[in-house]
């Protein structure tokens, strides 16, 4: 346990930019001890893409802290939950499970999956807001998070009926009524598309400005091709902000 400390420790320290804007201590981190829920997400080791994730969004999740947002007003919906792309979307601990159970679990599922390559990623309009999609063949990554959604729903504590009318939302198709009841999220399964979303909803002219506005502040660091070589535990914080636990391997068994 020392050594996994130790490396934890390090990892958040390593999460200093040279703009110096990013966490140089981790002592913060140990005084987090609760977490309301937590969730698999992909995150980008530190690095350049990372970093101006980051900056974009004004949440460094690798290690806790809030910076100047880039993108302003435009990325305060998804802030709190930093630069990721959901696995298995949150979720509160199940009765008589714990968080050292859950990352002994995901650790060894992830162990035994596979890495994921694709294309590249691209700057794309989903409805109103703007993310990060994948380009190329999506068919080994939604495996992926099926498997994690699946091997790790013992975990999750079923939603209450209120939770439930939540996240029900105008438009919803029966597989996703469905996939709520089974998994306590609509877009998972067959209803699961990957993307690492960059801003809350905008107007038609907000988003082409802030399209722009992304294509210039990433330029030169959006990986290409697209490996996910691993996925991370993260936990809600009591301010709702998520924030890195553990960093998984894929393919490490």
């Amino acid at each position: 346990m020392p050594d996994r400390r130790h490396r934890r420790e390090k990892r958040a320290l390593a999460c200093a930019a040279d703009d110096g804007r990013f966490c140089a201590s981790a002592a913060a981190r140990g005084k987090i001890t609760m977490w309301t829920r937590y969730a698999i997400y992909y995150t980008p080791p530190s690095g350049p893409f990372a970093h101006a994730g980051a900056r974009w969004l004004g949440w460094d999740v690798s290690c806790g802290k809030p910076l100047t947002a880039v993108a302003g007003e435009a990325s305060e919906k998804p802030r709190k939950y930093g630069f990721h792309g959901t696995v298995k979307p949150p979720f509160a601990l199940a009765e008589g499970m714990s968080a050292q159970t859950l990352e002994e679990e995901a650790r060894a599922l992830c162990a035994g999956l596979r890495p994921v390559t694709l294309e590249g990623l691209q700057i794309s309009a989903l409805g109103r807001f703007l993310a990060f999609t994948p380009q190329g063949d999506t068919a080994r990554l939604a495996s992926l998070a099926a498997e994690m959604v699946r091997g790790l729903d013992a975990w999750r504590r079923p939603p209450t009926d209120a939770e439930l009318a939540r996240r029900r939302k105008p438009g919803m198709t029966d597989l996703h009524e469905e996939n709520l009841k089974k998994w306590g999220y609509p877009y998972v399964m067959d209803a699961f598309r990957f993307h690492m979303t960059l801003t809350g909803p905008l107007g038609n002219d907000a988003r082409v400005a802030t399209q722009s506005l992304a294509s210039t502040h990433f330029a030169g660091c959006v990986p290409k091709p697209f490996e996910i070589t691993s996925l991370t535990l993260c936990g809600e914080r009591a301010d709702g902000h998520f924030q890195e636990l553990a960093r998984l391997p894929l393919g490490a068994a």
